[in-house]
């Protein structure tokens, strides 16, 4: 038992870690604005969302055989060596988890700021002095004389 929890405790955490550098470069993709490479990690960081779920489900599947046992309490008994695997997977899993945190927050002002942009175009062209015209011309507004023209 304690070499299979060791197993599954090292394959969790082999996965956390490939999770974490998903949301590292997410987050540097967000800061840059590469969109291209933002759409690429959302497939992959989703795939690995759910490998670490599917992950952590069997961890606990085969490891907790009784349901009031906490992780910690059942390493003490079972397998005590493999207790640091698991402060060092808590440790990953709460990086993820101000990643992930601050990703969102990115992604949110992000969009408020491309609302903004848009309620700034959608207000200029329906004001008589707007950027552009319907057509994507410059849109002067005033007196309806075209530049260059006497």
């Amino acid at each position: 038992m304690k070499n299979n929890a060791i197993m599954q405790l090292s394959k969790e955490l082999e996965a956390l870690k490939n999770f974490v550098v998903l949301l590292t470069n997410e987050q540097k993709s967000l800061l840059c604005n590469d969109t291209d490479t933002l759409l690429s990690l959302s497939e992959m960081k989703a795939q690995a969302s759910n490998q670490l779920t599917e992950i952590s489900n069997a961890r606990r599947k085969s490891l907790l055989v009784n349901n009031n046992d906490t992780m910690e309490s059942w390493l003490a008994t079972h397998a005590p060596a493999s207790q640091s695997l698991w402060k060092d997977i808590q440790k990953l899993a709460a990086k993820a988890q101000n990643l992930n945190s601050t990703n969102g927050e990115l992604i949110q002002s992000k969009m408020r700021n491309n609302q903004q942009a848009l309620g700034v175009l959608y207000n200029s062209t329906t004001s008589t002095a707007g950027l552009y015209g319907p057509n994507g011309q410059a849109n002067l507004g005033g007196a309806g004389r075209h530049l260059g023209c006497v």
